[in-house]
């Protein structure tokens, strides 16, 4: 008798990601290694993959899979959770992950303890302050990637903020399958909805926390979650999740296609100092022409989590309804003013 059908959907997804781990490590050894240290008959040394776990119920099955899988393909398995410190006996909850991750089998196992900020709101701060950690557990463990439990839940519900923001095609693209620094960053679960998860923790009998924070109205995902959602389901009918991650997915690959030609466009723009020629700038298609604003002002020091459409548009404006208006301030205290037919963007 097989697995519980959720378990084995659970496993099939993570070992499909071992194996593009696997693939892209032994490129990345290749590529790296001037002289290799192998002979013919070695193996260059297995990657080792840390699991991201909050003890929740889709992180935890995360976990479990990682810990099933991970051994069968000769990849080592750890994991982390982190203490945000936003809750009374945080650190206790922490430290009850991390025994549950051992007793997966899982090694190594930490808990981080961060500080969150406020910066951007108490949900932004929180998820800034827990990927610093991540990526700073990666870097000292020698990590080659990490996994992350979000689900095609969690896809929809960022579909739909990004839609509430007017952020563009790049925000409806929700969550990259990979993402982070040299791809750090693994996905296993977006086709997969929650409720499997879940299913998947009961079948194994794996001990699940639920965070209050996710239950808390005070929290725009959480309003989301319990009401946006499910009126969004009850209008236009079930289905409504998957229609958001197949938008998701559309939508990611549409802007790919646009940054990379926003990218080849931008030298074609540019004069030989360097500044960007707004006569240029004009004839190029909207979408092109604000990716390269975005990205040029980016590189002048605006933080790119804190500027937003409205600001690409303001700056867009002296290009294309030009009538002598000043400068336009963004944030990170970047300047972007049109001077001589050139659009100069710079640190005000």
């Amino acid at each position: 008798m097989g697995p519980h059908p959720a378990v084995a959907a659970i496993r099939l997804a993570v070992r499909r990601v071992l194996h593009d781990i696997l693939d892209d490590h032994l490129t990345d050894d290749t590529e790296t290694s001037a002289t290799p240290a192998q002979t013919p008959h070695e193996r260059p040394p297995s990657p080792l993959v840390l699991v991201a776990c909050s003890g929740g119920a889709d992180s935890m099955a995360l976990a479990s899979a990682l810990a099933f899988e991970a051994p069968k393909l000769g990849i080592r398995a750890g994991g982390i959770t982190v203490d945000h410190g936003l809750q009374p006996g945080s650190d206790l909850r922490a430290e009850e992950v991390v025994l549950r991750l051992r007793e997966l089998g899982l090694d190594p196992v930490e808990s981080a303890a961060v500080t969150v900020g406020r910066e951007g709101g108490p949900e932004a701060a929180a998820r800034d302050a827990r990927y610093a950690a991540l990526d700073d557990a990666a870097e000292r463990h020698g990590a080659f990637a990490v996994l992350l439990g979000h689900t095609r839940d969690d896809q929809a519900e960022t579909v739909l903020l990004g839609l509430a923001r007017g952020s563009g095609i790049r925000s409806l693209s929700g969550m990259a399958a990979v993402s982070g620094a040299d791809g750090r960053y693994r996905r296993p679960f977006l086709q997969l909805d929650r409720q499997t998860a879940r299913k998947a923790c009961m079948a194994q009998s794996l001990p699940v926390w639920d965070d209050p924070h996710n239950a808390d109205p005070a929290y725009t995902r959480s309003r989301l979650r319990h009401e946006g959602l499910p009126a969004l389901e009850k209008a236009l009918g079930k289905g409504v999740v998957e229609a958001l991650a197949r938008t998701a997915q559309l939508s990611r690959d549409d802007a790919d296609a646009l940054d990379s030609w926003a990218g080849q466009a931008e030298a074609s723009v540019r004069d030989a100092t360097g500044l960007l020629e707004c006569a240029k700038l004009h004839a190029l298609p909207p979408a092109v022409r604000r990716r390269i604003l975005r990205r040029a002002a980016i590189e002048a020091g605006a933080p790119a989590g804190s500027l937003f459409a409205r600001h690409i548009e303001e700056v867009d404006r002296l290009i294309t309804g030009w009538r002598g208006q000043g400068a336009i301030n963004l944030p990170g205290r970047v300047v972007a003013q049109r001077q001589g037919g050139r659009l100069v963007i710079r640190q005000g």
